[in-house]
This record gives structure tokens, sequence and C-alpha cells, in this order.
């Protein structure tokens, strides 16, 4: 399932600084010095991204370390050579990218905006400059590393199941993950046909597999959103015996 691709100005030419209320939602700007902070401040921009813009493509030069003020974006292979694979949601306090500027690459993925999104570039030399002067920075960003890797490893692990109620589970609590995406705190705003576009159900399905959840107490299901009620309960979902095998 794919979300329509918006035509617009390119969004670095729709850039903008960042306001306040904005600013506050970047968690990394608080392991900066005072006078590390005011000279990022000057490099950092934000933009809004509509539905379906892609925000980076594959083959691209990486330029910016980006992250999501506010919205929803997926990550995923669309258009590669290989199979099409979702690879995960990004939320409100998730950055991305950090692997694919440190070796100087381009992009080996798409990323692209699921809902109406606020996102916050940092320039690539300011990125690099952090590193070579923030120990801080440098800290931050070997957790950042150390948590992605192993979101990908869940990831692949999720490509491989096939019982609908778990692979929403596993999702879900992806998403949740507060280092990664310190922004979304226990409610998560998204759509039912949002994630099913990063799960690869219906949102039928998906709505069949949030009741099954919500009858456990693990999620409540609210307005414009999934609250987590018990996100140790969600990563440890069972596959119910019933389901195992369903079709996707």
């Amino acid at each position: 399932m794919n979300a329509p691709e918006a035509s617009h100005t390119p969004l670095r030419q729709r850039a903008r600084a960042a306001t306040a209320q904005e600013l506050e939602a970047i968690p990394w700007l608080l392991v900066l010095t005072p006078e590390q902070r005011q000279q990022t401040l000057v490099q950092l921009q934000v933009a809004d991204a509509e539905v379906g813009e892609r925000v980076c493509r594959i083959g691209r030069p990486a330029n910016f370390w980006f992250g999501v003020i506010d919205g929803l974006l997926k990550m995923s292979n669309d258009d590669s050579s290989g199979p099409a694979i979702t690879f995960t949601g990004i939320p409100p306090g998730g950055w991305f990218g950090e692997g694919t500027l440190l070796k100087r690459e381009a992009y080996r993925y798409n990323i692209q905006a699921l809902r109406r999104s606020v996102v916050a570039g940092l320039p690539i030399e300011t990125f690099h400059h952090l590193l070579e002067t923030s120990i801080s920075f440098n800290r931050y960003m070997l957790n950042q590393l150390n948590e992605r890797v192993g979101q990908f490893i869940a990831a692949r692990e999720m490509d491989r199941i096939s019982d609908p109620d778990l692979r929403v589970a596993r999702h879900l609590a992806a998403l949740f993950h507060p280092q990664l995406y310190p922004g979304v705190g226990g409610l998560l705003r998204i759509t039912q046909q949002e994630l099913g576009y990063l799960v690869g159900l219906s949102r039928q399905r998906v709505n069949q597999a949030l009741n099954q959840l919500s009858g456990r107490q693990l999620i409540r299901v609210e307005y414009g959103g999934v609250r987590v009620l018990d996100l140790n309960g969600l990563r440890s979902f069972p596959v119910s015996p019933g389901l195992s095998g369903a079709p996707l």
C-alpha cells in the first residue's frame, strides 16, 4: 500500500526557521552547551511536508540529518530493484539518516510523509562539526545508533511474522520506542489507514487487530490515535493459536 505522492515546490525551498515550540520538540538540543546550541540553531531549518511528499529518495546524496517535529513518516525501499519493504514508521521526536551521513553516502531508502508533517533538517557539515566538538552529542549518537541496530533487527523479524495481530502489536511497540521517538509519549497520533501502510495490512484487518489488543488491555484506541497501556505487554504479545498463519 502506498500513499499518493504530493507535487510541490521542493521541500528545501520551503524551509524556514523553527519556532520556539518546535525547538522544544528536538531532544538532542538539550545535550549541547549554550554556545553549541546557539551556533546550531542558525543552521537548523524546518519545513511542512504534505501527505505523500518524499523527504528522502533512494540514490540522492544525504545532505541533512532529518527529524520529525510533528506528523508521521514512512521509511521504505519503494522504487528500489528489490522487493518492496517498509522498514519503519517515524513518529514525532524521531531523527534518522545518521548512518548515511556518517559515511557520506547516498540514501538507500525513501522517506515519505503519511500525514502532513513538520520536518526539521540539520546540514551535514553542522552534523559532523557537532560530532567533532561535542562529547555529549557523540554519546547521544552512539545511543541512537545502538537502538537503531536493534530496531532494524526487529524489523527483519517482523517481516517473517504471518499473524496479523502480532504484526500490528510489534509495529505499535516499535513506534512507542522512548529513545528513538521521545515525542510520542503515551499517545501515538495515527489512523488505522496509516498503520495499515506501515504494517502491510488493510484498514479493516488493522481494526480487528486493534480490537484484539484493546481487549487484552494493552492499548486503548482514542480519537485520532492509539494510547499504549502496557508497553511491555505489547512487546511480548503472543501469537494467537487460532490466527497463526492467517493470510495478510
